[in-house]
């Protein structure tokens, strides 16, 4: 206490305006740092060899912490902080140079990074009810919103060059132009907090995920020669575009953030990759996971988890009528290909099944379906579930036990019960001359749902007349209609994910 004393009767009598010391672009008045049991990092920019102390005073005890400019930066971590607020900020500058800034209104709570593509920057006032939505910000002053402008770059930044919202009590009008997805996960996850949530949002719509990820994730993949040949073949935007080069978006809206402690993230893209390294999309999904969590973990200095949550979406759908399966094959590699998750090569993860929400009548394209209540809502159970440990929080689609193949029957056992309606077309058996493997140029034909049980369902193999190889299910680009899948948890609320399963390996 007597250290902050002094520090604030030698500031009184200074003067504090001087352009060259600052925090970093993703501080400011009303932030959310990330709780204890984590500690926030806050670092800026000051004169060369200047000790730098930061005071915190707020609800807990005053605290100081210190730290010298080092190649033009300062840096410090502060203790654990309860969840709470506000609290003041301020950084003082000594020495030859002295100066001082006040950052106000600062809570602290959990802290999510938001990323992705289109459906994740898809803006709030394009939603259902948007109006309604837009109208009840006022009710939660404690979700604070961030948001990072978009940029790209063919090197490393250490910090965002622009940025679009500032650190922001929510309002009508700013949360028309902040992400639906992001909000609504972040709005959900605080009425069963009951304590602040900070959403960092940073990304950008027609990417692929070779964008966001670092050269070190791409060569995990064998990705990382960029030989710009990607072409975007839609009518007005056929490429390549320099959004879409390797790392581009890792390096100017990502990587300036790794030093942020954080919660955990949530990402809605792979709609770009379906028509560029569709399958690598196994590998290089998983990598570019991995590569975050332990560039965001270093950065940190060990704050953020070296595991931290990283909650997804599978895949919506397309346009109606198209029988390709492209968006079936990377809705499966979304999940390393093993159907679900959290799963072996996907830990701490969680995701949200969206392939029951289209939306052809989308003023924004089928591509972008209007409801993001529904996926922000799914994702946020899984947050609940992984990242905070609860229990009996139901998550996770219907996803196969057992298949056991009797006859002209199929019988198939799932990890929950069921709710189920018939349908002719969702299951789909491959039928081969020979036992073999499966692929997508095999012959595949419908296997009707027949009965069911309360944890089962039986389909018919009827119509393969020769041996049956495979069983799929929800294996198109538009599988079903709204809400109206065939297989559902028991409450009716969570569909079934796809899978596909070969008989013989």
């Amino acid at each position: 206490m007597c250290e902050l004393l002094v520090l604030l009767l030698c500031a009184a009598a200074v003067n504090f305006a001087r352009a060259d010391f600052s925090f970093a672009s993703y501080y400011g008045n009303h932030m959310v740092l990330q709780k204890a049991p984590e500690r926030a990092v806050l670092w800026g920019y000051g004169l060369e060899g200047s000790k730098v102390m930061v005071v915190l005073q707020g609800e807990q005890e005053n605290k100081v912490r210190s730290a010298h400019v080092q190649n033009g930066t300062w840096r410090v971590t502060l203790d654990p902080v309860e969840a709470g607020g506000p609290y003041n900020v301020t950084a003082f500058q000594l020495g030859p140079a002295e100066a001082k800034i006040t950052l106000t209104d600062v809570l602290f709570g959990d802290v999510w990074l938001c990323g992705g593509q289109s459906n994740m920057y898809l803006q709030l006032s394009k939603v259902f009810n948007a109006s309604e939505e837009q109208a009840m910000a006022p009710k939660f002053p404690n979700v604070r919103i961030f948001m990072a402008s978009l940029e790209l770059s063919k090197r490393e930044l250490i910090d965002l060059p622009k940025v679009e919202i500032p650190w922001s009590v929510p309002s009508s009008e700013l949360l028309g132009n902040f992400s639906a997805v992001c909000w609504l996960f972040g709005r959900y996850l605080y009425k069963t907090l009951r304590y602040p949530v900070g959403l960092v949002e940073s990304c950008w719509g027609g990417t692929p995920v070779e964008a966001w990820s670092s050269s070190w994730a791409l060569q995990k993949c064998g990705l990382e020669a960029d030989d710009g040949s990607y072409l975007y073949i839609i009518p007005g935007e056929t490429g390549p575009e320099p959004k879409r080069e390797n790392s581009v978006l890792w390096n100017a809206m990502i990587h300036p953030l790794v030093n942020m402690t954080i919660k955990g993230a949530i990402w809605y893209q792979g709609e770009d990759n379906t028509i560029y390294h569709l399958d690598k999309y196994a590998c290089s999904f998983p990598a570019m996971i991995d590569d975050w969590r332990a560039t965001f973990h270093e950065g940190s200095g060990g704050q953020t988890a070296a595991d931290f949550p990283f909650g997804f979406v599978q895949l919506c759908t397309p346009n109606q009528g198209h029988i390709i399966d492209k968006f079936a094959r990377l809705r499966w590699h979304q999940t390393a290909d093993y159907g679900f998750t959290p799963n072996p090569r996907m830990k701490n993860t969680f995701m949200a099944v969206s392939l029951d929400l289209p939306d052809k009548d989308s003023p924004w394209g089928s591509i972008h379906p209007r409801d993001k209540q529904d996926v922000a809502y799914r994702l946020m159970l899984g947050a609940r579930a992984v990242a905070y440990g609860e229990k009996d929080v139901s998550f996770q689609g219907p996803f196969p036990a057992k298949i056991m193949l009797s006859g002209d029957i199929i019988n198939i056992t799932y990890t929950q019960t069921i709710s189920v309606t018939k349908s002719k077309t969702i299951f789909e058996v491959c039928c081969t001359e020979v036992k073999q493997t499966c692929s997508i140029d095999s012959k595949w034909v419908s296997a009707p749902i027949m009965q069911w049980g309360p944890s089962s369902v039986q389909v018919s193999t009827e119509l393969c007349e020769d041996i049956v190889s495979g069983l799929r299910h929800a294996w198109s680009d538009w599988p079903c209609e709204f809400k109206a899948c065939p297989v559902y948890s028991a409450d009716g609320e969570l569909p079934a994910p796809p899978f596909t399963l070969n008989r013989w390996p």
